[in-house]
């Protein structure tokens, strides 16, 4: 069936595949590899051609942190420059689950003067125990932190939206909510 000649091309494409194979596995882990490991050292300690820095900083000492934050800008000046129309358009986010109409719910209790509402008040509403739980009323301090990010200001609360991230978008939501007096 092979003749002798045939057998041996066959063995020397298989034998110089396997070189290729082989001889290509080598140079590209010379040229690629970064760390440094004995199975593989090829002459010297190789360094990595871009590095990204992490420029974190660790903070030690507190102070740093509240100086930090008392250079930020009060909420309450923000809220004194806040448009109720810009407000309204936020509010659009909301109205799929509040409504402004006092006593009608939707999936959230209505929003029908909530500001300085006590908090968890709605009595037709079923609130998440957390909300049921918390004391105080919703003034601009409150609603400025649950509309920052409603899961981290009560834990375990039935909103699922995300929060509004931008600071005067909360102002002019707030500012709007106000309006309802």
């Amino acid at each position: 069936m092979f003749d002798t000649m045939t057998i041996t091309k066959m063995t020397a494409a298989f034998c110089g595949s396997l070189l290729v194979f082989l001889l290509t596995l080598w140079l590209a882990e010379t040229l690629y590899h970064v760390g440094h490991d004995d199975r593989f050292h090829f002459g010297g300690h190789h360094e990595a051609a871009y590095v990204i820095e992490d420029d974190t900083e660790v903070v030690e000492d507190d102070t740093e942190v509240v100086e930090a934050l008392a250079e930020e800008v009060d909420f309450e000046v923000i809220l004194a420059s806040a448009n109720p129309e810009k407000g309204a358009k936020v509010f659009s986010k909301c109205k799929a689950c509040h409504k402004m109409t006092d006593g009608e719910n939707g999936t959230g209790p209505h929003l029908y003067k909530v500001v300085g509402r006590d908090i968890g008040s709605i009595s037709e509403y079923g609130y998440s125990g957390t909300l049921m739980e918390m004391a105080g009323v919703w003034d601009a301090n409150a609603l400025n932190g649950f509309l920052k990010n409603p899961k981290k200001y009560a834990p375990g609360t039935k909103m699922g939206f995300a929060g509004l991230k931008k600071e005067s978008d909360r102002a002019n939501l707030i500012s709007y909510l106000a309006t309802s007096k």
